[in-house]
């Protein structure tokens, strides 16, 4: 059954991945992005989700194209990565508004449609590094755990209404933000990861259709890694 299906940040890496695999599956997917192009054969929505009005609008545009949200992947991220002594406040505030702060504005909208229709799949994108922590990523690691407290919380509050709450860590994954890091980099990561190679993004778009899939409807409020083993869960 064609599902209206939206995610946040869905223009490229992880979150592009996601589309395409649900796409390909028969669902209406729609993508929000906030900047660069937007991709080809999605309807793709332009969307700071810093900004409630933005929020509100490109739902409206979603739910008259594809009708009301159904699954919602919350993806959008952002990394503004620095050691405890030279992060700024605004460092630490905007990744986490973004992020975590995010992701409460577009499940509170999505939530709306999903609570009329009694069931609804959110699965929010969280990181290994929420589990495992990471030098210099404070703000992203802590923005990141968020995700699994408000999940839990969500999963508690919304499962009476057929709507189920996951989260997917993902560790290192082949996307522009690895490609970033130059050979060393990678290799020393890599002696950290008990499968030594990073992920793919198709493989974290495999585990985000399953639990929201209906193979997964009596699972809720749960954390799972796709990181190779570097996390294991913790």
């Amino acid at each position: 059954m064609s599902r209206s299906v939206l995610i946040t940040g869905g223009n490229r890496g992880i979150g592009l991945a996601i589309a395409r695999h649900l796409a390909e599956a028969g669902d209406r997917v729609a993508v929000t992005y906030r900047s660069g192009e937007p991709p080809e054969g999605l309807l793709a929505v332009r969307c700071d989700i810093t900004d409630t009005d933005q929020v509100d609008a490109a739902f409206k545009e979603v739910e008259e194209q594809h009708g009301p949200v159904e699954v919602l992947v919350a993806n959008a991220g952002i990394t503004k990565d620095q050691l405890l002594m030279r992060m700024s406040e605004d460092d630490f505030t905007t990744v986490v508004d973004t992020n975590l702060t995010g992701a409460f504005r577009v499940t509170k909208r999505a939530s709306r449609g999903m609570l009329r229709a009694k069931k609804g799949r959110v699965v929010f994108i969280s990181s290994a590094v929420a589990l495992r922590g990471e030098s210099g990523q404070a703000n992203y690691a802590a923005s990141k755990a968020g995700l699994v407290g408000f999940a839990r919380s969500m999963a508690r509050e919304l499962g009476s209404r057929g709507i189920t709450f996951n989260v997917v860590a993902p560790g290192l994954t082949e996307t522009s933000m690895s490609q970033a890091l130059s050979d060393e980099q990678l290799e020393n990561l890599k002696t950290q990861i008990p499968l030594g190679r990073l992920a793919r993004p198709e493989e974290i778009a495999a585990t985000v259709a399953f639990l929201a899939s209906e193979q997964a409807a009596y699972i809720t409020g749960a954390v799972v890694p796709v990181d190779g083993g570097a996390g294991m869960g913790h």
